[in-house]
């Protein structure tokens, strides 16, 4: 699946009952309090502190709405449904259709929580976007996609999440907290999620390397900009992709 697709082919989760809301809190790397501003951008970890999938969160009255990549919204619920034990919740997948875009936001639509420049989305019968060029506004704002730069077994904090406001650190306790917790206060990151810039169009998932070792690899290109994961030891003059000449950005 294309990140285009992984965007836009969405399937949206109802999570309700009495313990929703302290279930999902339990959970989640998000404080739930924030969906009392608006959509809240988050995700379900292993305890080991790898991505299961990211997710937007909407409230809907009581219950709360998961938007989240068609392609990972199956292991969604079914690692959801695995902690649910006794708890007063109930999850299932709704009919809701998912419509984004970046121009006058129509009424009842929500501002993405991840960046501004991705525009607003709308929960309702209709799905589909208004022909923004998506990749190429993740690209220039360095937003990875469910199924493209961010695949399982990601750590979030190498791949934005603080910066998509994705993460929160003063919540306390959820899955996986122990490992992105270390990560941010007791370790530098070593690798991480880049933007780059290419003299050429090169194949996706195109090894980057230099002087004859991998320094990483390559992800959504929109022009002559991509994003790609790095080794950041390793970043330096003469990086290839293929036959592209790689340089960073960002």
């Amino acid at each position: 699946m294309t990140s285009q697709n992984a965007e836009t082919d969405r399937t949206v989760l109802r999570v309700s009952g009495g313990d929703a809301r302290e279930f999902l809190q339990n959970l989640v790397t998000n404080d739930l309090d924030r969906l009392a501003q608006g959509p809240v951008y988050a995700a379900l970890l292993t305890p080991q502190g790898k991505l299961i999938a990211d997710f937007i969160m909407q409230a809907d009255g009581e219950a709360i709405l998961i938007d989240v990549a068609a392609l990972w919204a199956a292991p969604l619920l079914q690692r959801l449904s695995m902690y649910k034990l006794r708890a007063d919740v109930q999850i299932e997948e709704t009919t809701l259709k998912v419509r984004r875009g970046t121009g006058e936001a129509p009424e009842g639509a929500v501002s993405d929580p991840r960046n501004p420049a991705l525009g607003w989305r709308l929960y309702g019968a209709e799905g589909g976007d208004d022909g923004s060029d998506w990749d190429a506004i993740r690209v220039a704002q360095g937003v990875p996609a469910s199924g493209a730069e961010l695949g399982p077994d990601s750590y979030i904090l190498e791949l934005g999440f603080e910066r998509l406001n994705g993460v929160d650190f003063k919540k306390g306790c959820y899955v996986g907290q122990e490992v992105t917790a270390r990560m941010k206060h007791k370790t530098e990151l070593k690798k991480g999620l880049r933007i780059v810039r290419l003299d050429r169009e090169a194949p996706e998932g195109a090894e980057i390397t230099r002087d004859g070792k991998v320094v990483g690899t390559l992800f959504t290109q929109a022009g002559d900009m991509a994003l790609a994961y790095l080794r950041f030891d390793r970043i330096g003059t003469g990086m290839v992709a293929g036959e592209a000449q790689v340089t960073v950005l960002v």
